[in-house]
């Protein structure tokens, strides 16, 4: 009988040269014919293997009985199983050509798995699905793009919500419930920690082993397609938390795959990640890159996401990134940068806009580096968005602070304007904030239990008007009280006190006034779009800014109060004559607040203050934020 191939001599140049993009088309199971035979095609890097065969359900797990052949040179192993079909259960059974390392593997490219504690893969037809989204993606451009409205809301689907008996929810009871509730709150994405099939809870995703598999915890393939596709049609983007800088080294994962480090690096100085216990990828080796690459493609193209959030940013870039001298090499210019890395990074946001230029790419990046959010042309990293840590850093120390004692503390509040438009920033209040021992937001704020809601509510306040895209945490929109834990739902009884009831409503107000106010979104990312009028109240720890957008009817006045004592008579320059209606305040009845505010506006006099010829007479309330927008004529 004639010798068939599913790899052409094509596709393998192309996999040798690390340049196959759509790699997961041909690599992993394939349901095909050959000789007229129903059955299912595998293909597998193995390139130090001296054996490998599959073995599943259709073979009741023996070895040897469905051998792969090996392309010779090229490292690649193929080959056709009769009768294996869609859903079954299957992995590789590899034989090292060093040593007497046997081991049976996972599929790198699987599609689907068995779900924890078990670790097969399955065969999965990824074609069986009719999308409904087509004019979301028609039109997603203009969601996604650098003067949109982009707020971000973090999901853990294991934990969001439960169903009886502390069960996860499913892909299609999340794509009902979770779609209509960010919709009503008014995010315009929401990105979910890591999808990808991970064997530990523990690890939120963060610890792939499936990097073409959509967990199996929560459904099929399908299934999560159908909550994407949900999403969409309600108008939300989804953005995929993406995990290329390590991975977990459980041995049924892609570790020491063929009894080699083929995927890692052998020294440990170069390979082991400390901090987590886990690997790190050879950013060296072309099949490795070319691996990834795939992975970014698959999940844009496959599952339609709206973009990717590379985790861990630093740990890639440095190569003595949470490490003590001696225990890194240097580069071959001898500094600390980790070049292969850094060409792979440029690599897949060149590749993943050549293909998706209507797509988000963002970094979790939380040190100084410079550009990561600038052209790859320019010298930068290529990414469109940056995670301002910074930001998060100084003015949560700010606000955990007694309001007594902010006014020593005031340039915490300030200084992240000092280089707010170095970057394309996305200011996170992210899961990293509420676990680990650091206490909710709620929990962390200052005074009685009034006060606490007052703080929450004016540090949201205050980042939905600063410039940047948001991101909050789930359970942050209406105060969690406890940290976070990922194995039990929200805490959503809480919506039955009034207090976490006003903190959602307030979240969803900001939400929809952004959203409506060009002025606070338009130039997140251009110095024309903020200018402060009072930077340097540091005595009443007062701070007030505008922001503008592109038309010059576009202004905002923001005015944060950071005391507990109300300030009347406060005189804001303001750039126009004419009535400012009070659009934001914090400290509404409405949410929880003392009520006290400016009437629904406030006129403008001619009275010169602050740089402008106008100025506006108004009332801060306590602990709050208000915002003014411009009416009428000068």
């Amino acid at each position: 009988m004639k010798k068939t191939s599913f790899l052409s001599d094509y596709d393998i140049y192309l996999l040798n040269e690390g340049q196959h993009y759509r790699a997961w088309e041909k690599l992993g199971a394939h349901q095909g014919e050959d000789q007229g035979r129903p059955g299912t095609w595998f293909a597998v890097w193995a390139p130090n293997a001296e054996a490998v065969s599959v073995v599943g359900e259709f073979n009741d797990w023996r070895e040897g009985v469905a051998p792969l052949e090996n392309n010779p040179g090229s490292g690649f192993w193929e080959g056709f199983v009769p009768g294996a079909g869609h859903g079954q259960r299957y992995k590789y059974a590899i034989t090292s050509r060093y040593g007497d390392y046997r081991v049976q593997k996972t599929d790198p490219f699987g599609f689907a798995a068995e779900i924890t504690p078990q670790t097969a893969s399955r065969i999965w037809n990824l074609g069986d699905y009719t999308w409904g989204d087509g004019d979301w993606m028609a039109g997603r451009k203009e969601k996604n793009g650098l003067t949109s409205p982009i707020s971000i809301y973090e999901v853990h689907l294991g934990s969001w919500m439960r169903g009886e008996d502390n069960c996860w929810l499913t892909y299609r009871e999340l794509a009902e419930k979770l779609t209509a509730y960010v919709a009503e709150m008014g995010f315009t994405h929401v990105e979910f920690l890591p999808v990808t099939e991970h064997p530990f809870d523990g690890s939120w995703g963060y610890q792939t082993v499936g990097y073409f598999a959509p967990t199996s915890r929560f459904g099929t393939p399908q299934d999560f397609m159908y909550l994407v596709d949900t999403l969409h049609q309600y108008g939300i983007g989804v953005i995929l938390d993406w995990v290329p800088a390590h991975f977990p080294r459980d041995e049924h994962g892609i570790g020491y795959f063929d009894g080699t480090h083929l995927y890692e690096h052998a020294d440990p100085r170069q390979g082991l990640h400390q901090d987590w216990d886990t690997s790190i990828f050879n950013f060296g080796r072309l099949e490795v890159v070319n691996f990834l690459l795939a992975s970014a493609l698959f999940w844009l193209e496959v599952y339609h996401v709206d973009g990717l959030r590379m985790d861990a940013v630093a740990s890639m870039l440095y190569l003595d990134y949470s490490r003590d001298p001696g225990e890194w090499i240097p580069n071959i210019h001898g500094g600390r940068e980790n070049l292969e890395a850094i060409a792979f990074i440029r690599r897949v946001n060149e590749l993943v806009y050549q293909e998706h230029p209507d797509v988000i790419m963002a970094a979790e990046e939380s040190t100084a580096w410079p550009m990561v959010s600038k052209p790859i042309y320019l010298g930068g990293l290529g990414f469109e968005l940056k995670w301002n840590m910074g930001w998060m850093h100084d003015l949560l120390l700010y606000m955990t602070k007694d309001p007594i004692h902010r006014k020593y503390h005031h340039n915490q509040l300030t200084f992240s304007l000092v280089y707010a438009f170095a970057e394309n920033f996305l200011l996170p209040l992210s899961h990293d904030e509420v676990v680990h021992g650091k206490g909710s937001l709620l929990d962390r704020m200052p005074g009685d239990r009034w006060q606490r809601f007052a703080n929450l509510r004016l540090l949201l306040g205050l980042m939905f008007t600063h410039p940047g895209k948001k991101l909050l945490f789930m359970g942050c929109e209406f105060g969690q009280w406890a940290e976070w834990n990922h194995d039990v739902s929200l805490d959503w009884h809480l919506l039955a006190d009034a207090d976490h009831l006003g903190l959602q409503r307030w979240v969803r107000d900001l939400n929809t006034t952004m959203r409506g106010e060009p002025a606070l979104y338009e130039l997140d990312f251009a110095s024309t779009g903020f200018s402060w009028i009072d930077a340097n109240d540091s005595e009443q720890s007062v701070i007030s800014f505008l922001r503008r957008g592109r038309s010059q009817d576009d202004v905002v006045v923001c005015v944060c109060n950071f005391t507990p004592t109300p300030r009347h008579n406060h005189r804001l320059g303001v750039p126009a004559g004419g009535f400012w209606e009070e659009i934001l305040n914090s400290d509404a009845h409405l949410y929880g607040g003392s009520g006290q505010g400016n009437l629904g506006g406030v006129e403008a006099s001619p009275v010169a203050a602050f740089g402008h010829y106008h100025s506006l007479m108004v009332t801060l309330p306590p602990l709050a934020m208000v915002a003014f927008r411009r009416k009428g004529d000068a």
